[in-house]
């Protein structure tokens, strides 16, 4: 059954009223026309239950707006939803990936996250490149998709809102990695499904970094809101070296925006349910509303949390990862980077769901505590031990 208008209803009673779905919910595709943006494919999604969210075809299809009953939950920077014709991936020292940072989603990878780094090019064949140069979290986020499809799908009485796409990072005598990348929602609910395929194409043995970007703003991030992850242990905090506690912003409890804020990035490690599920969440009791991201363990073993509120920056990262924030060379170093041969894939299931009301947030916080108590002090001292990550080498 579809539930729409706090009604449940048949695929027949659905149509009686209306000329086309669309009336209520859909996907459909549009381009944007002015400014930075101009030139974009995206894919607006409406579900009927209030969520609304755009997908970037041209930018990874990554995720861009996100609303929910008119609520922003989705991050826009000052750098809009920047057209990947305009960005220079080696500029500023590898850095210039800040200058088209926007969206909930900003997929990081397909061969490197983190920082930038210089690493041999031992997997190029290809003499004259001694080195590879990667900069801030990788190239993928700015490939345009190749758009396989989209449109609605019904299974009996349910309805699913659908898009697929094809993301290729590739190089001659370098990397072939294409990122098979399906979205779907269901009509009548408030989730979104990420299901990702990262496969080599190619015939070299090639390093795989995988990382997702998610960025909440408000007004689900406000003053007073709370972040809530079952925490084993704070491996390591970026701000931990020199004004730990004087800043103030701890990693609990969430303050107004700053000004002159410089971003705090924690580590935590995370337990998973007895499903091998990581739920982390952001929620705002004063409105009632929240945001949950749910991965999997097996295929994201490590977490980070980013904050950046400084005012007119306002957001709060939640970052599910491969590695440690250690980098690329560290993860070569501790065998536990992802090679992957000719054929190999690797598979990132993910949830993102709205939390509407108190109850909904209640039932979030319960089921996380339930996995794992987080620490009740405010700035918890690093352990600074990065656990092993098996079964790569």
């Amino acid at each position: 059954m579809v539930d729409l208008f706090g009604k449940a209803m048949t695929r027949q009673e659905v149509a009686a009223r209306s000329g086309m779905l669309s009336q209520f919910a859909g996907v459909r595709l549009m381009e944007l026309g002015d400014g930075v943006e101009r030139g974009i494919r995206l894919l607006e999604f409406r579900t009927g239950s209030g969520l609304r969210f755009t997908v970037l075809v041209d930018r990874a299809m990554d995720i861009a707006d996100c609303d929910y009953k008119g609520q922003a939950i989705g991050w826009h920077s000052p750098a809009g939803f920047r057209h990947p014709g305009l960005h220079e991936y080696e500029g500023e020292g590898g850095l210039a990936w800040a200058r088209s940072f926007s969206g909930l989603l900003v997929t990081c990878g397909l061969d490197h996250i983190l920082f930038m780094n210089e690493v041999p090019a031992d997997t190029y064949v290809y003499s004259p490149k001694q080195t590879v140069k990667h900069s801030l979290h990788g190239r993928v986020s700015t490939i345009p998709a190749r758009l396989t499809g989209y449109g609605e799908r019904w299974e009996g009485d349910r309805c699913f809102l659908w898009a697929e796409g094809v993301v290729q990072q590739s190089a001659v005598f370098g990397e072939d990695l294409h990122l098979i990348r399906r979205i779907e929602a269901e009509v009548g609910t408030s989730a979104i499904r990420l299901s990702d395929r990262v496969v080599n194409h190619g015939f070299y043995k090639t390093p795989h970094m995988y990382c997702y970007h998610i960025n909440v703003a408000h007004p689900v991030l406000d003053e007073g809101s709370r972040y809530l992850a079952p925490i084993r242990d704070v491996v390591w905090a970026a701000h931990a070296g020199d004004d730990y506690r004087a800043r103030g912003v701890g990693y609990r409890t969430l303050p107004a925006p700053q000004h002159n804020f410089h971003e705090q990035v924690w580590q935590h490690e995370l337990a998973a349910d007895a499903g091998g599920e990581v739920p982390v969440a952001l929620v705002n009791d004063r409105i009632g509303l929240g945001f949950e991201v749910t991965t999997r363990k097996d295929q994201f073993p490590c977490q980070y949390e980013w904050q950046n509120l400084q005012a007119g920056q306002y957001a709060l990262g939640i970052e599910p990862s491969t590695n440690h924030v250690l980098g690329n060379l560290a993860a070569r170093e501790r065998g536990e980077m992802i090679w992957l041969e000719h054929g190999e894939e690797r598979h990132y299931d993910s949830v993102f769901r709205i939390l509407d009301g108190s109850a909904a947030i209640a039932a979030s916080e319960a089921r996380i505590r339930a996995i794992a108590v987080q620490p009740d002090e405010d700035y918890p001292v690093p352990s600074n031990m990065p656990r092993t990550i098996g079964g790569r080498s």
